[in-house]
């Protein structure tokens, strides 16, 4: 009876562990490590894709975050009071943007950044401007087409590391002769602003036009005027 119970449990202990060593429950270990992975794996965010052409267009922000960016156009502070974008974004043909942001780094090395104020125009929006405020000396006509409509013009600023605009003597949209650059009645501070943002954006190909400070086309590329409006967030 003994020698009985001694094979028992010699049958028992090795049937045990050959259960650890079934090779299917190796398998469902197996299994479940590939399970997290793929888990871990979808719940990293995509990628965004934009909802533009790429081949024609950059959005600025895409380049670099860290420019400001108040689209004044996009909201009722500006000279015809009105809201003349759906939504505020920042485009560009690639050559000038590409410009901008070294233009950026520069103004960065010296504790400084670029606030945008306008950027690619849509002609149809022009077209609303000039019928507002016909003078050519400040609105460009929509038949002759301004550097905005191509994509290659902005209306930018500098601001401090505290994100506080620099003192350019007058504000954005000022029609008058003290915004223009040949205007020299101003602080020395006042006069250093306008110089650093004129520098800066001369060195990467930008130039300015005489009567406001804050407008700068990039002209060693040429595009056609562009009807292209942007998409809007959908609230």
């Amino acid at each position: 009876m003994k020698n009985v119970f001694f094979l028992l449990v010699v049958i028992f202990l090795f049937a045990c562990k050959s259960e650890k060593k079934n090779p299917a429950q190796v398998e469902i270990v197996h299994d479940t490590s590939s399970v997290e992975k793929i888990e871990l794996e979808s719940s990293t965010p995509e990628s965004i894709v934009p909802d533009y052409d790429t081949t024609k267009w950059i959005e600025l922000i895409s380049l670099d975050s860290t420019i400001l960016f108040d689209l004044k156009y996009a909201t009722t502070d500006n000279f015809v009071n009105e809201q003349l974008y759906d939504c505020g974004r920042c485009f560009l043909r690639r050559e000038a943007a590409d410009q901008l942001v070294k233009a950026q780094n520069m103004l960065k090395e010296k504790g400084f950044r670029f606030k945008m104020l306008d950027c690619y125009r849509p002609l149809p929006v022009q077209q609303q401007l000039w019928d507002k405020f016909q003078n050519a000396s400040y609105v460009t006509p929509p038949g002759k087409g301004s550097m905005h409509n191509r994509g290659l013009a902005v209306d930018l600023t500098i601001v401090d590391r505290n994100g506080e605009e620099l003192d350019m003597g007058t504000s954005f949209d000022f029609f008058g002769k003290e915004a223009h650059h040949t205007y020299t009645n101003f602080s020395d501070t006042i006069l250093s602003n306008r110089n650093l943002l004129k520098n800066t954006m001369e060195k990467v190909g930008f130039k300015p036009i005489r009567t406001e400070w804050w407008h700068y086309s990039y002209t060693k590329k040429m595009y056609g005027l562009s009807e292209m409006v942007w998409n809007c967030p959908v609230e």
